[in-house]
C-alpha cells in the first residue's frame, strides 16, 4: 500500500470513528424495553435547537430518554473506554499481547474489594448484623446514628467502594509481578499465568465473603460479579469520568516513553527512560482504572484484550490512545444495547456476553502467536 493510500484509509477510519461516536448516543437510545423510534429520539436532542414546543414531547419519553439510557450509555462508553485504553497501556509496558485487566487479575482483586467492602459495611452487610445481635448500649448508639441507612450508605459507597477496589486491584498487581517479576519478554507466558491464577484466587475469596453475606447483601453483590450498566445515573458519572479523563491526559503526557518500552527494556534505557518506576506507574494507573469502573459497573472482561488488537488492526504502525479509548467505548455501548435486546423481557448481563465474545478472540489470538 503506498503512503498516500495508507494516509486516506488512516483519515476516512477516523472520520467513521467520529461519525459513530456522534450518531451512538442518539441511536442507542431508541433500543429499549420501552418502544421509542429514532425519530422520536433524534426530535428530543434536536428540538432545543430548532424552537419546538417543549409541551409538545411526551414527558415520560423525555424522562427515560435522559434519565435512564442516557446515564447508562455514557457510562457504557466510559467504561468501554477505560478498559481498552488499561489494555493497551499493559499489552505495550508488559509487551505481552495477552495482557488484559480481566487476565492479569486486577478485575477480580478489585472486584473482591468491592465486595469485601459492600459485605462488611454495606446496609445490609456484617458489620450491622453483628452491631444488631451485640446488644451493646455502644452497638445501639452507633445504629441509631443512621450511618447505615439506605441514604448514609449511597453517599458513603461512592467512595468507599472505588478505594477498596483500588486496594483490591494493586494487591493483585502486587501478587502477579512478585509471581512474573516485570514482564521481560521471556516472562510472558508466566505472567499470564499468573494473572489467571490470581484471579482464580480472588474469585475463590469472593465466593467466600459471599457465603458468610446475608441473602440482601448476597444479591446487591451479584451485580459486582457479572456487570451490567443498570444502576447508571448522572451523579455516579463524575468519579469515572474524571478518573478515566485525565488516565488519558497522564498517558498522552508519557506515550513516547511507554512506546519505548515496546522496543525493550534495553533500548528504553538508552533513550533515558527509568523502565521500572515508569512500568510500575502505569500498572498502578491500570489499577486505578479497573477499579474505579469496577466500582460503578462490576467486572467486565476481555474488553482490554480485543479492542487494542482490533485498533493495531485497522490503524497499523500507529499508536492512537484516543482511539483506542474511542473504539472501546463504542463498542461497549452496542454490547450494552445487544444485552438489552438480546433476550425479550430480559437483562444479560455485560459481563456474560463479553466472556463469551473475548474467549474466541482470546484462542484467535493464542493461535495466531502460535
Amino acid at each position: 500500500m503506498t503512503l498516500a493510500a495508507s494516509s486516506m484509509k488512516y483519515k476516512l477510519l477516523i472520520f467513521a470513528t467520529a461519525l459513530l461516536t456522534l450518531t451512538t448516543p442518539i441511536a442507542a437510545s431508541s433500543f429499549g424495553a420501552a418502544n421509542i423510534s429514532f425519530e422520536q429520539v433524534l426530535g428530543l436532542f434536536t428540538s432545543p435547537f430548532l424552537g419546538a414546543d417543549a409541551d409538545s414531547t411526551n414527558a415520560l419519553t423525555q424522562r427515560i430518554v435522559f434519565e435512564l439510557r442516557l446515564p447508562r450509555i455514557a457510562l457504557a462508553f466510559i467504561a468501554g473506554a477505560g478498559l481498552a485504553l488499561a489494555g493497551s497501556v499493559l499489552q505495550t509496558v508488559t509487551r505481552n499481547p495477552l495482557a488484559d485487566p480481566y487476565l492479569f487479575g486486577i478485575s477480580s482483586g478489585a472486584s473482591f474489594g468491592a465486595v469485601l467492602v459492600l459485605s462488611f459495611f454495606g446496609s445490609q452487610g456484617l458489620v450491622q448484623q453483628w452491631l444488631s445481635e451485640s446488644g451493646s448500649h455502644l452497638a445501639e448508639a452507633i445504629l441509631r446514628s443512621g450511618w447505615f441507612s439506605h441514604d448514609a450508605w449511597w453517599s458513603w459507597s461512592s467512595l468507599s467502594l472505588p478505594i477498596g477496589a483500588f486496594i483490591g486491584a494493586c494487591f493483585s498487581v502486587l501478587l502477579v509481578l512478585s509471581l512474573s517479576g516485570f514482564g521481560r519478554a521471556s516472562q510472558v507466558e508466566r505472567m499470564l499465568l499468573s494473572g489467571v491464577a490470581t484471579s482464580f484466587m480472588f474469585g475463590a475469596l469472593t465466593s467466600l465473603v459471599l457465603y458468610f453475606s446475608s441473602p440482601q447483601a448476597a444479591a446487591s453483590v451479584l451485580f459486582w460479579s457479572l456487570g451490567s450498566f443498570a444502576k447508571a445515573s448522572w451523579q455516579g458519572l463524575v468519579i469515572p469520568a474524571v478518573v478515566v479523563s485525565a488516565s488519558i491526559l497522564i498517558i498522552l503526557a508519557f506515550k513516547r516513553q511507554v512506546i519505548a518500552i515496546q522496543a525493550g527494556d534495553e533500548s528504553a534505557h538508552s533513550l533515558g527512560v527509568n523502565v521500572a518506576k515508569l512500568r510500575l506507574y502505569m500498572l498502578v494507573l491500570c489499577s486505578l482504572i479497573t477499579a474505579v469502573l469496577v466500582a460503578s459497573c462490576g467486572g467486565i472482561g476481555f474488553v482490554g484484550l480485543m479492542i487494542p488488537h482490533t485498533v493495531r488492526l485497522l490503524f497499523p504502525g500507529q499508536q492512537p490512545i484516543l482511539i483506542t479509548a474511542l473504539v472501546g467505548g463504542l463498542f461497549m455501548v452496542w454490547i450494552d444495547v445487544l444485552a438489552r435486546c438480546l433476550l425479550a423481557n430480559q437483562e444479560l448481563p455485560v459481563g456474560i456476553i463479553t466472556a463469551a465474545i473475548g474467549s474466541v478472540f482470546f484462542l484467535f489470538v493464542l493461535r495466531h502467536r502460535r
